[in-house]
């Protein structure tokens, strides 16, 4: 008699399995949609997400719905509060935050722009290195003030040594190498 029960319980243990997988992580698909929601565009058109969300990702299921921030630096961030986890979703490049820039004025000779410091010497700048589908970031220090399009030296702190970066915008660098995001 206790054979059958116990191949009973083993049986419902193993069709449960997958549900209660389900339950422990967070649904990427889920948080694809509150991103391309949040930043007005679907994935892979001009301010939309780049990629979706990795999928060998595991998040712990949120118990609400995660926040979504952005575009913020050129991603959208993805938060759960109450869990204390977040992520960063690049975005492609042109979207609603880009069509808002300056607009030219009628009557008015076009001339080149002067080229702005976009970061200072002593600034505290987020290093990024990635491409579309993922990105890695570390905050460091400028050496040296940059303008968008030059390369600077940034370091980690002042005993380290000093690393050449690319200035993108207003206090973010990328490595030289990772052009695609």
């Amino acid at each position: 008699m206790k054979l059958p029960t116990l191949c009973l319980a083993a049986f419902v243990m193993t069709s449960a399995g997958p549900a209660l997988a389900q339950q422990k992580f967070e649904n990427l698909d889920r948080i694809d949609s509150l991103v391309a929601m949040t930043v007005g565009a679907n994935l892979g058109e001009p301010g939309g997400p780049a990629a979706p969300v990795d999928r060998r990702l595991k998040l712990a299921a949120c118990p609400t719905t995660p926040n979504v921030e952005g575009p913020v630096f050129g991603a959208a961030m993805v938060k759960c509060d109450a869990l204390g986890w977040r992520i960063r979703v690049p975005l492609v490049p042109g979207g609603a935050a880009g069509a808002s820039g300056p607009v030219a004025r009628y009557g008015m000779a076009s001339r080149p722009a002067p080229k702005e410091n976009a970061v200072k010497r002593g600034d505290p700048v987020q290093l990024m290195a990635g491409n579309a589908v993922f990105s890695v970031s570390r905050m460091m220090i400028a050496d040296e003030d940059g303008a968008i399009g030059e390369t600077i030296r940034v370091r980690e702190d002042r005993k380290s040594s000093p690393i050449l970066a690319q200035v993108v915008e207003m206090g973010i660098v990328r490595v030289p190498g990772f052009n695609d995001f």
